[in-house]
């Protein structure tokens, strides 16, 4: 699944008159470049939410569903549902296999097939990718790389999950899940975010960290990122 209804704010004029999944890289739509990521991975079938200009988004997935890709539509229209409610009115689409939630816009060169591998071995309920990389909302991890807790830098907020003995890790979360279908058993529906259901989750699940510190991630959200990636590709 690409989430892909966001309303894109922090891009300011930009997103007033087109949704964040349609932003142009040099050519591209956002949503065209997580796509064919997710795709040259092997995870061809996709389903993306819509909210924002979704009839735009829809006219968007039309075109790249005659270009050859496999794309289905989970409406949101009447409601945003952020992450974890969107992921969750979406459940029926799913199979018996661990999938790929991504960010539609994040721009990586990500190993996916790598960290999908490493989420089979540790077979826990959900994979998160990280880096060490500078912001101010943060999760906690653990040595073994357990997700732990969150914490807000910038305003003091943090929370913990379940008890914890170890000396806990700072690390940034990279918008790229790899999610075992068992989750959808905690779940319901409703409006939250992914984040709130792993740190849920987490004091009696094991929400593993894929730590990934090299290579291309960026968060296209803002206008000098989005044109820090234009310039980079």
């Amino acid at each position: 699944m690409i989430l892909s209804a966001g309303k894109g704010t922090r891009l300011g004029k930009i997103t007033e008159s087109i949704p964040k999944a349609l932003v142009d890289i040099n050519g591209k739509s956002a949503l065209q470049i997580a796509a064919e990521k997710c795709t040259a991975f092997g995870f061809d079938d996709i389903i993306i939410n819509v909210h924002h200009f979704a009839g735009m988004v829809e006219e968007e997935v039309r075109r790249l569903n005659s270009a050859g890709l496999r794309i289905t539509v989970s409406d949101e229209r009447e409601e945003l549902l952020e992450t974890g409610g969107g992921l969750f009115k979406a459940k029926d689409f799913f199979g018996k296999d661990p999938f790929l939630l991504y960010n539609v816009d994040i721009i990586s060169d990500i190993d996916l097939s790598e960290m999908h591998r490493f989420h089979l071995e540790k077979g826990g309920l959900a994979t998160l990718a990280v880096r060490n990389r500078p912001g101010n909302r943060y999760f906690l991890v653990d040595d073994a790389g357990l997700l732990r807790g969150w914490e807000n830098i910038s305003t003091g907020e943090k929370i913990i999950s379940g008890l914890v003995s170890d000396k806990l890790t700072r690390i940034a979360f990279l918008g790229i899940h790899i999610i075992d279908p068992e989750i959808f058993n905690y779940m319901s529906p409703g409006i939250y975010s992914m984040t709130k259901l792993y740190l849920e989750l987490a004091a009696e699940h094991k929400i593993y960290t894929y730590l990934n510190d090299n290579g291309l991630w960026c968060d296209i959200g803002s206008p000098e990122n989005l044109e820090y990636i234009r310039k980079i590709l």
